[in-house]
C-alpha cells in the first residue's frame, strides 16, 4: 500500500473525530459558559467561574420557574442534560470583612439558603429573650432618603409555624417628599435605636405554615415600602 493510500479504518476514525461534541450552557452569576461534562461537581462549576479556592465559596442552583436556590456541595454532581440553560449563583463564604458574623441560633435550611443567596452580610442575634435576623445594606425601593438600609425581624418561639411580624430599620427611613410615615416608633436593639414599622398581616393575608418563611416575609416588607412611598 502506498503512503498516500488510506485504509477504511482510518477514514472511519476521521469521521468519528469530526462528530460534534455535545455542549451544555450554564449561567454562573452573570456569565454564560459552555461545558462538555454533563454532570459537573460544584467544585468544577466554581473553577469554571474562576472562584478559587473553592472552599471559600458556596454555589447554588436557581430552579427554573423560581423557588428557593439549592446549595450544591463541592463534590455533588449536577445534571445539565435537562432542557434550557442551568443557572447558578456563587457566594463568598467570608462576608464579614474580617469580623466573625454572629450565628447565635439556627434556622430552617430554606431560610439559610435564601439568606446566603442574597450575597449580603447577615447575622442571627439572640439578645435577652429575643431572636433577630439582621440583614445589612438591603437594597430598597425608591421614595426614601436612602437606597440601602439595615433590616431586622424577630423570630418568635414556634417558628416557622408561628408568624414573623413587622420590620425594624436602621437608620430610620424618611420619605423624600417629607411626608411623615405612620405607625412607626423607636425600638432599642443591639446597641442601636431601630425604627419599628408596625405593619401586620390581615385575615385576608394570614401566615401560612409550611408556605410562608423568611423570603415571603421580606417580599411583604418590600410591598409595605412600596405602598408607603406611593401614599399621597
Amino acid at each position: 500500500m502506498s503512503a498516500d493510500e488510506k485504509s477504511p479504518h482510518y477514514e472511519q476514525d476521521t469521521d468519528y473525530k469530526r462528530e460534534k461534541v455535545a455542549t451544555y450552557k450554564v449561567q454562573i452569576d452573570k456569565s454564560v459558559f459552555e461545558l462538555t461534562d454533563p454532570t459537573p461537581t460544584g467544585r468544577e462549576l466554581l473553577k469554571v467561574a474562576g472562584k478559587a479556592p473553592a472552599e471559600q465559596f458556596a454555589i447554588y442552583e436557581k430552579p427554573q420557574g423560581g423557588g428557593q436556590p439549592i446549595r450544591i456541595g463541592l463534590d455533588h454532581h449536577v445534571d445539565l442534560r435537562k432542557p434550557g440553560i442551568e443557572r447558578f449563583v456563587t457566594l463568598p463564604l467570608d462576608q464579614t470583612e474580617g469580623l466573625t458574623a454572629r450565628r447565635q441560633f439556627s434556622l430552617p435550611a430554606d431560610d439559610m439558603a435564601w439568606l446566603e443567596s442574597l450575597g449580603l452580610k447577615y447575622e442571627l442575634v439572640a439578645e435577652a429573650s429575643a431572636l433577630r435576623i439582621v440583614i445589612y445594606d438591603l437594597p430598597i425601593s425608591g421614595g426614601y432618603n436612602r437606597d440601602k438600609v439595615d433590616v431586622n425581624v424577630r423570630i418568635e418561639p414556634g417558628y416557622p409555624d408561628t408568624q414573623i411580624d413587622m420590620a425594624y430599620f436602621y437608620p430610620g427611613l424618611r420619605r423624600t417628599d417629607g411626608r411623615a410615615i405612620a405607625a412607626i416608633c423607636d425600638d432599642p436593639f443591639d446597641g442601636k435605636i431601630w425604627q419599628r414599622w408596625s405593619r401586620h398581616r390581615t385575615p385576608a393575608n394570614p401566615w401560612r405554615p409550611g408556605i410562608d418563611n423568611l423570603a415571603t416575609h421580606f417580599a411583604l416588607i418590600e410591598s409595605w415600602l412600596v405602598r408607603e412611598a406611593e401614599k399621597v
